[in-house]
């Protein structure tokens, strides 16, 4: 038996180290960290159990000659601050990381137990793509790895940390989890690399403009957080568990804190400015109200015309998402819209209540807004709200005009409570708009057109610019002084905690994709 363990030890030890030196220091002097070393500094510590470390390729005829355990990916399950995940961390010393039919059979395993158990899925990515010897068996590897991403949707967590390349058909396994981390510098994805673009295009782009974490976290949205480092990205790994339940079928987690339920926040008495036309900061409104003034952002380089991130309420996990009027003045535009309803969906899914903070003046009017889709893109984010079932508060705190009011999770698409500033104005449209059309062959017929037109602004204003002819008819469930904005979301959240609510039985809805 001796003999055997000692066996044994060779080749785990084998495993451990199954990249060559120079595989391994090309990593390092990339300021790129091994695949364990990952693993290490993600998990809790002696917490990780690995899977298939002693699997190797079979692909006999494939012209690869060596055979190294694990064959390019590290794949098993640990704990992260003592909860459960499952994890595969690929091996770029290894093949670069390519993936090919052995590889695929151990992501495919791990996912069925992390789906099976009901605990997140991570993937941590750094691999050159398919492995092209194994050619058409590598692609139904891939196909696999995507058809168990799409039955874990909405289950489990799935997030994708892009520590590398992630090239080809790669990137959409990444593409249909919840949410991708990408390094500065470092992370790279793309269907075709620069190469093939200037070939087939003529265009000459680099990698980092083509497929870089900046280029994806502020054009495409593709990345949903980026960190100067890898070790940065795994914090933020961590941190955005905290707010996400294991599964679909428990609760939003609950965090310690020591901001009491009761504290009232003055500082928002005084942050809207004077004139309605200018701008003041919504995280402001958001990390003022959350606990500890806690707000982990989402998507914050993209769509910056809408915030959207997590934070917490008297410990409790919530979901926020606020019009922002320091970019576009909080429009919604077919970025905001995507951004927006693709966070609802996800807070929906894995049961964290939404806060909705409205100041919008409508949807962004334009030739090229209209040519894209504005009016699909828009109804995905109605489309989102509408669906939710999860405890949603509407906190309106300015401008509430037209359509884009009503998409904003107003009482008309399920809102459960509606809550207004006094200075917010619930209209179809701004007071300069309105008065141009109802008053039109007035303004024409007028003396004065001009000091007319600025009384008519005027009459508006007393009419609209407030929110008591929406209280009048219960459309606003409440008129708040913006000090107890914090205290009275804390208490509907409360009052909502045992909410539920049955949707109709069909296959899926058809979301306006």
């Amino acid at each position: 038996m001796n003999e055997r363990l000692d066996d044994l030890r060779t080749r785990k030890e084998s495993a451990v180290n199954a990249g060559t030196e120079r595989a391994v220091q090309r990593q390092h002097d990339k300021g790129k960290m091994l695949a364990r070393e990952r693993i290490d500094y993600l998990l809790d510590p002696g917490s990780f159990h690995e899977l298939d470390m002693l699997a190797r390729h079979r692909a006999h005829e494939s012209g690869i000659v060596e055979r190294p355990y694990t064959d390019g990916v590290v794949t098993g399950w640990g704990t992260i601050d003592g909860r459960k995940v499952f994890l595969y961390s690929q091996d770029f010393t290894v093949f670069g990381g390519a993936l090919g039919e052995v590889f695929a059979e151990k992501i495919h395993k791990v996912m069925d137990l992390a789906l099976s158990v009901g605990a997140p899925m991570i993937g941590l990515n750094d691999g050159a793509g398919a492995r092209i010897q194994e050619g058409v068996v590598s692609l139904d590897g891939y196909g696999g790895i995507f058809w168990r991403n799409v039955q874990s949707s909405g289950v489990i967590p799935q997030i994708s940390v892009i520590l590398g390349p992630c090239a080809g058909g790669a990137v959409y396994s990444p593409a249909m989890t919840d949410f991708i981390f990408m390094v500065r510098e470092k992370s790279h994805m793309f269907i075709t690399g620069p190469d093939v673009v200037k070939t087939v295009t003529g265009e000459d782009v680099t990698l980092e403009e083509l497929g870089g974490a900046g280029s994806h976290s502020t054009k495409s949205g593709v990345a949903t957080f980026v960190g100067d480092d890898e070790k940065a990205v795994l914090d933020e790994v961590k941190a955005l568990l905290a707010h996400l339940p294991s599964n679909n079928l428990e609760q939003a987690p609950a965090m310690l804190t020591d901001d009491p339920p009761d504290r009232l926040c003055p500082e928002l008495v005084d942050l809207l400015p004077e004139s309605a036309n200018l701008p003041y900061d919504m995280r402001t409104v958001i990390e003022t109200v959350l606990d500890d003034g806690g707000f982990l952002e989402y998507h914050s380089s993209w769509a910056a015309n809408i915030v959207c991130g997590f934070g917490s309420l008297n410990g409790r996990s919530v979901g926020v998402v606020g019009n922002q009027p320091m970019h576009f003045a909080g429009v919604l535009d077919i970025g905001a819209s995507e951004k927006a309803a693709r966070f609802v969906r996800t807070c929906d899914a894995f049961n964290v209540p939404l806060i909705t903070f409205v100041d919008v003046p409508g949807f962004l009017p334009g030739v090229d807004q209209e040519y894209g889709g504005i009016i699909r893109h828009g109804a995905k984010l109605l489309y989102a709200y509408c669906e939710a079932t999860v405890p949603r508060i509407q906190v309106i705190t300015r401008k509430a005009y037209g359509g884009a009011y009503v998409v904003m999770d107003s009482k008309s698409v399920g809102s459960d409570l509606s809550l207004a500033w006094p200075s917010a104005e619930l209209a179809v449209m701004g007071p300069q708009g309105a008065v141009e059309i109802v008053y039109r062959r007035e303004l024409q017929n007028a003396p004065d057109p001009d000091v007319r037109r600025a009384e008519l602004v005027q009459e508006y204003m007393e009419k609209f610019a407030n929110p008591y002819v929406a209280a009048e008819r219960g459309y606003v469930d409440d008129v708040i002084d913006p000090a107890e904005t914090r205290v009275k979301l804390i208490a509907g959240l409360e009052m909502l905690a045992s909410k539920h609510q049955e949707t109709p039985q069909r296959k899926h809805g058809n979301v306006p994709l």
